[in-house]
């Protein structure tokens, strides 16, 4: 709701970030940009196989980032990544820079990189595209579980408006006594991440933009939580983590 009076006449793009697995509101972000003529890049790094609509992230914007890290939904055994667009012209554009800025060997038409993806990444890939959707079934099926029976009152759950097409590549609670959560979680075999610690305009790499105050995002900053969710996970695993968070008081802690 905030996206149009940011909007200057420096603005050729707009990118969504499809976080934690679940798709942005994509409908109205799509009718700004055409209203604007921007593009639409979709940050797709967390949410392989996420839908919006009947479509997947990827084929919702200009084009799409994915990351392939080993922790992703869909993770390599190393490292990598891909590019996905249904634009011939920036098609051609992102095969050159992946590859030195050459269409043609040792013609260089760009200033580009080396990040062509390897064949033995490749090939673990294809294999695990294979049961990609089994397991994004599962981290389904253990988000239900969180959502259905999670019922401290001081923990906010994520909101889902369609649990079919979010792929849970995290699952992340928000509470004003994150830290104290998090230590009694971990005391009692139970492992959290904090995604992320500092927010991005607090970073030293982005010193220029240490000035400003971005109420919203540092409140989230500082109560998110994320959740042990895998698709390897037993069940008795997943009502553990419920039970310890059900039972615990703030005022004994």
């Amino acid at each position: 709701s905030k996206i149009e009076e940011k909007i200057s006449q420096k603005t050729r793009a707009i990118m969504v970030v499809h976080l934690y697995g679940q798709c942005t509101e994509m409908d109205y972000i799509r009718k700004i940009a055409s209203e604007y003529r921007l593009k639409v890049i979709e940050d797709s790094a967390q949410a392989h196989g996420a839908e919006f609509r009947g479509k997947k992230a990827g084929a919702l914007g200009d084009a799409a980032g994915f990351s392939f890290y080993p922790g992703k939904n869909l993770g390599a055994l190393g490292d990598g990544g891909a590019i996905t667009t249904d634009d011939d012209e920036m098609n051609k554009l992102i095969r050159a820079f992946r590859n030195y800025g050459s269409e043609k060997k040792y013609v260089n038409l760009y200033k580009g990189f080396n990040s062509r993806l390897d064949e033995l990444q490749a090939t673990f890939l294809r294999e695990k595209l294979k049961i990609l959707d089994s397991d994004n079934a599962r981290r389904r099926q253990i988000a239900r579980y969180y959502r259905e029976n999670i019922s401290n009152r001081a923990v906010l759950l994520p909101s889902v408006p369609n649990d079919e097409s979010h792929v849970f590549h995290l699952f992340v609670i928000r509470t004003p006594e994150r830290d104290r959560l998090q230590k009694y979680l971990h005391q009692n075999g139970v492992q959290t991440i904090i995604h992320y610690p500092i927010a991005p305009h607090q970073q030293h790499a982005f010193s220029e933009w240490n000035q400003y105050v971005f109420p919203i995002t540092e409140k989230i900053h500082h109560e998110a939580l994320s959740l042990p969710i895998s698709p390897v996970m037993m069940d008795k695993e997943v009502k553990t983590v419920v039970k310890l968070i059900n039972k615990y008081d703030y005022s004994l802690f």
